[in-house]
């Protein structure tokens, strides 16, 4: 049981190219939201009620599949939480900004049922799963930029809103003291200033409200001078950290050191003896890791109590050799002919300056020691400074 809820939790999350499984489940969201999405604009169209019964039928299944991706969500809430405990990881994501967009993205269409009185209230939260389209920014590493952007500058931004509602509240007083008088029918209080603060600091001017005395237009033309730079400080706080993040992740890319990592696939075969062991229990040597496990064409992330099955494909890596020089190695297919064919590798005379170090037979590579014999057809991998018939270089 364990074993399919895990399952679950994984196709329900993103999922890596290779699970297809969950990549189809990935793209049915994304196209249950656009589709949903596309029905709450539609239906206020005059031309959509010749169309009710389809978007009602269609805008049901979108409902249905959210309500089923909520209930999956919280089921196995355990494992996007793994740190806590079950109660208060269901708690934890039923809180969470997600969980509350997740389930108010279907409960709207069901509440009526039970409360047919709040009928028009639970419309109006219909347009609250809008925000499901945040769940589409979660595929796509290039829109994760602007949240992390905000996220980087959010203390500049406050600074700069604080700013901007001083002055708003400084100039509205200020005008509705200068226009009070003059017109008391429309500055009738601060919040009337307020408004007119608001409408001409961020360069609206709906033309409603507006100073007519000589101090109030004096006032009137500074505030809006104002407001075209205070308005632009935000922008501005937006572009630099757009630029930064950019050039951040273009100079993590470009000029970062990064050090190679070989990766080798293994084979488990039934008569394996990693076959019905547990990650835990392998002798691994010091720098080998186990990266991943693919099965059955699904790609398993191991963990110390996974079990290895016969039939899996265990990919391997190890930190590259570190050597400003290089390792020159050298490979030798053996042919009839060859004077190393059907010998022993002690008696080659080989000498000090030259090693073998693997040897590949068919689709085994096997590590040779004195008494290991060649055959015709091997590949022999050497280290070595002499130059051989049929050899070739191989720079690691």
């Amino acid at each position: 049981m364990d074993a399919k809820k895990r399952r679950i939790f994984d196709i329900i999350q993103i999922g890596y190219d290779e699970d297809w499984q969950s990549r189809a489940f990935d793209l049915m969201l994304i196209v249950m939201i656009l589709a949903n999405l596309f029905i709450v604009i539609f239906s206020t169209f005059d031309s959509a009620e010749a169309y009710r019964g389809i978007l009602d039928a269609v805008e049901w299944v979108t409902v249905a599949v959210f309500a089923v991706e909520y209930g999956l969500r919280v089921w196995t809430a355990e494992y996007l939480y793994p740190g806590m405990g079950k109660g208060r990881a269901v708690r934890k994501y039923i809180t969470s900004f997600s969980g509350v967009i997740d389930m108010l993205s279907f409960l709207p269409n069901l509440l009526p049922f039970f409360f047919p009185a709040g009928l028009v209230a639970f419309r109006m939260f219909r347009v609250i799963r809008i925000f499901r389209l945040f769940r589409i920014n979660a595929y796509y590493d290039a829109l994760n930029v602007i949240g992390d952007v905000i996220h980087g500058k959010k203390g500049q931004i406050l600074s700069s809103i604080f700013i901007i509602v001083v002055l708003m509240t400084a100039s509205s007083l200020c005008m509705y003291h200068l226009e009070h008088e003059a017109q008391p029918e429309v500055f009738q209080n601060a919040f009337s200033g307020f408004w007119w603060a608001a409408s001409t600091l961020l360069t609206v001017g709906y033309g409603d409200i507006y100073p007519i005395t000589i101090p109030g237009r004096i006032l009137g033309i500074m505030i809006t001078f104002l407001g075209v730079g205070m308005v632009a400080i935000p922008t501005g706080i937006l572009s630099a950290g757009f630029v930064e993040q950019y050039t951040r992740l273009k100079s993590l890319k470009d000029y970062t050191d990064g050090e190679k990592i070989q990766f080798i696939r293994l084979e488990v075969e039934g008569d394996h003896p990693w076959a019905g062991q547990k990650v835990s229990g392998l002798s691994l040597p010091p720098g080998l890791l186990m990266v991943v496990i693919r099965r059955q064409g699904r790609v398993l992330i191991p963990r110390g109590g996974t079990f290895i099955q016969a039939g899996d494909q265990v990919v391997l890596g190890a930190e590259g050799y570190r050597d400003e020089a290089g390792i020159d190695l050298q490979e030798i297919v053996l042919n009839e002919q060859h004077p190393w064919t059907n010998r022993m590798v002690k008696d080659l005379g080989l000498s000090g300056h030259t090693l073998i170090v693997m040897v590949r037979r068919q689709d085994k590579l096997l590590v040779p020691n004195g008494n290991f014999v060649l055959l015709e057809g091997d590949l022999v991998v050497m280290h070595t400074r002499k130059s051989y018939r049929n050899m070739k270089n191989v720079e690691v």
